[in-house]
């Protein structure tokens, strides 16, 4: 049998670890934003050095499980005498993991707008960040918001291997008081619900935001 008493009891300690799950993710998802939209446009600049570096990283990111860029992070930067926290290295490994993911996205909305209407921008005296700014970027926003939001609700599910570096979030949490209570379908069961309400959130602002880009693009 289920005991509530159980959730009930717990469930402000669960609470408190979804907090930092939304705090990892959410500063995560906005520092790999920035970092990912460089990225992206170094490889689409006539740069050749730089254009092989963005696509080098990218490429070792994609390429590399989240967990080993999370402990070489925690446990190998230490020989380099970089040391901090586990929370600001949890942020940190997310961020370099989901920038190239991320400006991989960006750059594919950039690449589906017609190269065309760059040039036409430039022609008319814009330089070329006016012209991504003004022109490009607003139009390959309906392009990237469904792969981006898809990419932001896997980062939530994979931010609970943060736990493996003592980020004290939700996973940790859920493990720290079912070995305590040896209750298991109650704690895990709640930490997936809790979980689910935070992908569930993402879900429907993708919905509200592509019928809002479809209603602006008629």
């Amino acid at each position: 049998m289920i005991r509530w008493d159980v959730v009930v009891t717990y469930l402000p300690a669960l609470l408190q670890g979804a907090l930092v799950t939304l705090e990892v993710s959410l500063l995560t998802m906005v520092i790999a934003t920035i970092a990912g939209t460089f990225l992206a446009l170094i490889r689409i600049s006539s740069n050749r050095f730089f254009r092989g570096a963005a696509m080098t990283y990218m490429w070792i990111m994609r390429g590399t499980p989240l967990l080993l860029v999370l402990f070489f992070v925690y446990y190998a930067f230490p020989s380099w005498g970089i040391r901090m926290p586990a929370f600001a290295a949890a942020i940190l490994a997310m961020s370099m993991n989901s920038a190239a993911y991320k400006g991989e996205i960006i750059r594919a909305g950039i690449s589906a707008i017609p190269r065309g209407q760059l040039e036409s921008a430039i022609a008319i005296g814009m330089s070329y960040g006016q012209a991504m700014r003004r022109i490009i970027l607003p139009q390959a926003v309906r392009v990237i918001i469904p792969p981006y939001i898809n990419n932001s609700i896997l980062l939530i599910k994979n931010s609970a291997l943060v736990s493996s570096i003592t980020v004290t979030d939700l996973m940790l949490n859920s493990q720290q008081i079912y070995s305590a209570t040896y209750r298991p379908v109650e704690i895990l069961g709640t930490a997936g619900v809790l979980y689910l309400i935070m992908t569930s959130i993402l879900m429907l602002f993708q919905n509200w935001a592509e019928k809002k880009l479809s209603y602006y693009s008629r």
